[in-house]
């Protein structure tokens, strides 16, 4: 009998699906496939591998009303947010506006009797190891441009999101992507990952996941020349100056901490606020905060479900009740069915009193908690955002915009926004410093981890 792995939803703990796991023929036929579909895929224009994007697109579209019901029971976002659809479409049909540029020749200055350039040329194989929290955003985010750019795909999707693999695949089926191994979606255990990446025969992995996950990644890569792109831990901090218009502050930074019950890559999950008004901020961030309807996912009225597993919310829980016995203050205490431990359902919180000796405000939460802190100006709230091992994206609320890209310029982050926080905008790069990770992804730098330059020096005799 195959091994399985089970999906086991966070509504209720029971088995949502359950699936093969791929055997080692499987695995072979896919890397072999790949190889073999890779010369007349590269060959093709890029506008022609763009429009089997944009059918893939529509296909996945179309299936939209039961992705966001299997969103629900995969990992539990309600299903009044409609799945990923908007984003999706936003970075696919980006990525393909930006295709024929990011990805043409380049010619140096004209030097006489000489024919010089450098084109941009696939790598090979990309294997795409995909996270849970945002399954078809972060997949789509390398798969797009990896095809478009010329590459074979493989996609190993989280155990707890497999469904989006096979969604993702029935859509390229639709699209009637060419055959023969251009995109393969296995069901691997780690122990399968690990060894195909440590074989060799892929050449590019990129990976969203945990610190942890991204240094096993690394040490499977090691001794190959494959390549990584890795997007890890985030403690994404907001800083509130003096002069921001508040109402909109406090409406985005409540949805930045805790849309998805908190279970976001660039999620805000500590914020540093002027002393002039930090009371103000602080009683209606809670306020709104208080409005938030926790429960099934599955009913309309649900704005945060549970998160993914219990052990997941145990950890957010573990968080706040250090941070409590050291001084902080809960402004919630919101009591809502099922929050209690070892239950995945909880409640949104937000603590004051805060400090960088608690965890909650310098290990990643991911989970529907936010600290409070009040700064005297500035320079005390750069010092504190730099204070962290990570560095996904930071945001600076303000009426100022060029003090804002002052500041923004000292902080440890890929990201800078101002007036804004949680979002990717496609035309501009993904990327991380420290813990974070490393590499690129959108806009057109994103193609230039998915490729690499060839030059041709030719001279006329």
């Amino acid at each position: 009998m195959s091994e399985t792995v089970k999906i086991i939803t966070p509504i209720d703990g029971s088995v949502y699906a359950e699936r093969p796991v791929a055997r080692d023929a499987e695995i072979e036929s896919a890397v072999t496939a790949a190889r073999a579909a890779l010369p007349a895929w590269r060959s093709a224009p890029v506008a022609e591998r763009a429009r089997y994007m944009i059918a893939f697109l529509d296909a996945l579209i179309a299936m939209n009303d039961e992705i966001a019901v299997e969103l629900a029971w995969q990992m539990g976002r309600p299903v009044r947010y409609g799945g990923e659809k908007s984003s999706v479409e936003d970075r696919v049909r980006g990525m393909v506006a930006l295709a024929e540029e990011a990805l043409k020749p380049y010619y140096p200055p004209e030097k006489p009797g000489f024919r010089r350039y450098i084109a941009r040329e696939p790598l090979g194989i990309v294997l795409v190891v995909a996270p849970w929290n945002y399954p078809y955003l972060t997949s789509v985010n390398t798969i797009v441009p990896g095809l478009i750019a010329g590459n074979a795909v493989i996609l190993k999707h989280a155990t707890q999101t497999l469904l989006v693999g096979e969604r993702i695949a029935e859509a390229f089926k639709r699209a009637e992507l060419p055959k023969g191994g251009l995109f393969s979606n296995l069901v691997l255990t780690h122990a399968q990952s690990e060894k195909l990446i440590g074989s060799g025969r892929v050449d590019h992995v990129a990976f969203t996941g945990s610190v942890g996950g991204g240094r096993a990644i690394e040490r499977a890569v090691a001794g190959t020349f494959a390549s990584t792109g890795l997007e890890l831990g985030g403690k994404d901090p907001a800083y509130v100056r003096a002069d921001a218009k508040l109402d909109h502050a406090i409406e985005n930074l409540v949805d930045g901490s805790f849309f998805n019950s908190g279970q976001s890559c660039c999620g805000i999950e500590r914020i540093y606020v002027d002393a002039k008004v930090f009371d103000d901020f602080v009683d209606g961030f809670a306020t709104l905060t208080k409005q938030y309807v926790v429960g099934n996912p599955l009913d309309q009225a649900t704005m945060l479900g549970p998160l993914v597993r219990g052990a997941a919310a145990d950890a957010v829980r573990a968080q706040i009740d250090e941070a409590k016995r050291k001084g902080a203050k809960a402004l919630i205490n919101m009591q809502v069915e099922g929050d209690r431990p070892g239950s995945p359902y909880l409640a949104p919180e937000v603590l004051v009193n805060v400090n960088h000796q608690m965890e909650v405000m310098r290990e990643e939460s991911f989970g529907p908690v936010v600290g409070i802190m009040k700064v005297r100006d500035d320079e005390e709230a750069i010092t504190l955002m730099n204070d962290s091992p990570y560095g996904l994206t930071a945001s600076i609320w303000t009426r100022d915009m060029d003090r804002a890209a002052e500041l923004g310029g000292r902080v440890e982050t890929g990201t800078v926004f101002m007036n804004r926080c949680d979002y990717l905008d496609p035309q501009l790069a993904w990327t991380g410093v420290k813990d974070t990770g490393r590499g690129v992804s959108l806009s057109k730098y994103g193609f230039d981890s998915l490729t690499q330059p060839k030059s041709f020096h030719l001279r006329e005799v």
